[in-house]
Formats: C-alpha cells, sequence, structure tokens
C-alpha cells in the first residue's frame, strides 16, 4: 500500500432542505486491519444515488438513518488488498457497501467478486448493480410492459431511467421518456431508441404528453413523484400500472408536499406499487444473465459521469439532487486497474 491514511467523508449535520457541503466533513484516519472472516478493501468507485438523501434524515423510513459523525453510506466497487475470507484473495474485484472511503473492511458475505472480463467493473454500480435491478424488476414485475403499449418514464437519462426505456423498447412498447434538458432528450432517444422525450423544464407536462401519447399511458414507471406524476395521471388508461420507484421531486422538502389528484387510480383502475430492489436479491441471476446479455448485443447501451477523488463527492451529490448529472453518477476514488 502507498498511504497509512484512510480518506473518510462523514455525515457532519443533517441538512435541513437541500444538503449543502457544510453538512459533510472529509477526516483522514488510519487503514484498519481486518478480523477474521473479514477484507480489507481499497475503494476504486463509489456510487452517487438519490436514495443517499433519506438517509441523512432523522425521518423513519425504509432504512436506518445514518449517524451523524459516521461514514455516509453507499456502493463501492473496490480491490481486495488483505483477506481473512477463504472465498477472496488479495487482488480481486469486488462489489461491496464500504461508503464513502478511500479503505473499507467488509465481511465476506456482503460481498460479490466481479470478473472485469464480463464487463467493466464500474457497472456493477450500474447497470449490472442496484440501479439496473431496480430498472429490470420495477418495469418487468410491476408495470408488465406489453407489446404495443405506452411507457412513459422520468429522469429518463439517469441511472435507472435509461435502463427502464431500452428495455421496454426490447420488449416492444412505445417509450416516452421525461428529462431536464434537451441534451438528455436528444440522448435518450437519438442514443437510446427512445420515441419521444418531454424537456420537464420548457414544455408544458400535461399538453406534451397528450401529443408524446395519443393512445394513453398504459405504464409510468416514476422515478420523481410530483408535478411529473401530477400530469401523467391525466392519461393514464383502464388498467394503467405506475411502479413507484423513487421521490426525487420531494428528497430536499422540509415538510411533506401536497399530493397530486388520485382521483384518476380510481376511475382507471390503475395499479400504483412501491418499488425497493432489496426485495429481489434473491432474482440478482436472472437479473444479470439477461442485462449482460443484452450488453453484449448491443441492445442495451448505458452512460455514467464519472467524478474525479473522493473530496469531490459531496459537491457531486448536490449536484445529483439538481439534476445536473448526465448518465449513471460515480466517484472515482482511486487508480482502476482494469482499465
Amino acid at each position: 500500500m502507498t498511504s497509512s491514511i484512510n480518506q473518510q467523508i462523514l455525515l457532519k449535520s443533517r441538512p435541513l432542505g437541500e444538503p449543502k457541503e457544510s453538512d459533510f466533513a472529509l477526516v483522514e484516519t488510519p487503514i484498519p486491519e481486518p478480523g477474521q472472516g473479514e477484507v480489507l478493501n481499497r475503494t476504486i468507485y463509489l456510487s452517487l444515488d438519490p436514495y443517499m438523501r433519506g438517509r441523512m434524515s432523522a425521518r423513519e423510513s425504509y432504512a436506518a438513518p445514518v449517524e451523524v459523525g459516521s461514514v455516509m453510506v453507499g456502493g463501492t466497487v473496490s480491490q481486495v488488498m488483505k483477506s481473512n475470507h477463504p472465498q477472496f484473495s488479495t487482488g480481486d474485484f469486488v462489489l461491496g457497501y464500504d461508503g464513502w472511503q478511500a479503505y473499507g473492511i467488509s465481511k465476506g458475505e456482503t460481498l460479490r467478486k466481479l470478473d472485469p472480463n464480463q464487463a467493466r467493473v464500474s457497472y456493477a454500480l450500474g447497470v449490472t448493480g442496484m440501479p439496473g435491478m431496480t430498472a429490470y424488476f420495477a418495469l418487468l414485475d410491476v408495470g408488465q410492459p406489453k407489446t404495443g403499449e405506452t411507457v412513459v418514464v422520468s429522469a429518463a437519462s439517469g441511472a435507472v431511467g435509461s435502463v427502464v426505456g431500452q428495455i421496454a423498447k426490447i420488449k416492444g412498447s412505445q417509450v416516452v421518456g421525461v428529462a431536464g434538458s434537451d441534451a438528455k432528450c436528444n440522448y435518450v432517444t437519438k442514443e437510446l431508441g427512445f420515441d419521444a422525450c418531454i424537456n420537464r423544464k420548457t414544455q408544458e407536462l400535461s399538453s406534451a404528453l397528450k401529443a408524446a401519447c395519443p393512445n394513453g399511458v398504459d405504464v409510468y414507471f416514476d422515478n420523481t413523484a410530483g408535478p411529473i406524476l401530477e400530469a401523467v395521471l391525466q392519461h393514464i388508461n383502464q388498467g394503467a400500472r405506475i411502479p413507484l420507484v423513487g421521490l426525487i421531486s420531494q428528497y430536499n422538502a422540509e415538510n411533506s408536499p401536497p399530493g397530486p389528484n388520485l382521483m384518476p387510480l380510481l376511475v382507471k383502475r390503475a395499479l400504483i406499487k412501491g418499488f425497493l430492489v432489496g426485495d429481489y436479491q434473491h432474482r440478482q441471476a436472472e437479473f444479470v444473465k439477461d442485462v449482460s446479455g443484452w450488453l453484449q448485443e448491443g441492445k442495451l447501451k448505458y452512460k455514467e459521469d464519472v467524478v474525479q477523488k473522493l473530496e469531490n463527492a459531496p459537491h457531486a451529490f448536490i449536484g445529483l439532487l439538481q439534476g445536473k448529472n448526465f448518465g449513471k453518477l460515480i466517484v472515482q476514488v482511486s487508480e482502476d486497474p482494469t482499465r
């Protein structure tokens, strides 16, 4: 190891509304030693995801909040530096959950070994990891798109939405994205094959949806809730399905915002169902097989937004919540020997 120092980013204070860089603290600590059944990992890539905003708050949620003064949580791709576990060796590449730090200690059962020859190791934080699994199972198990149906996807150029739209196209659906800039809309239509895309910042949502979805909406993959959900509900078909995956529009809200009119759900006998990817871990092999195959066949494209250096993670994360990223946002913490 070239250094004996471990950089960590801690949650310094719980944010009110939008997080600030002062809510985080960069500290240096000694690199820890792994115990029995543990491995020491050097972080190569750190995933930044919207769910982390919820973990910064003390309010009740589906997962425990990060304690003030503790390392921020997050998925990581790492290289094993020392191993006291029989299934992992020095030099292995692994997917884990070591959080916002340069080195982490992991139990062997919490790691998944990665094959750099199968796909880029960074993809394990995106298209072949948690965001990809979210897209795959929420769309196919909850949304259940059928050939010829219309699927609308919010946050369409993001880590989850971009995969959702492409899988829906593979399944024979018409796909309409909603994104936050013309550049993002051009990307999802021209590069990813969406049939249309609405710029939520420059177009009136309801009229734009009516024009883009002349046959109504059968599946709405909801990453945001808020105004987009409210607009989509005006155009849902009978029996529509809505996987509710994210609430980006209200993650920074200090008070619960007023909800949309849910009457169309009643009238159209539509299904809206909350989705947590952790419920699908037992089906990971099924997901990896399909998505890896689509990547190798060129049916699935993927974009990463890579930020350099751990100290830049807070700034990048704040930008993520503002929609400034373009593609799956990751931080490159150290050298990637596979590239």
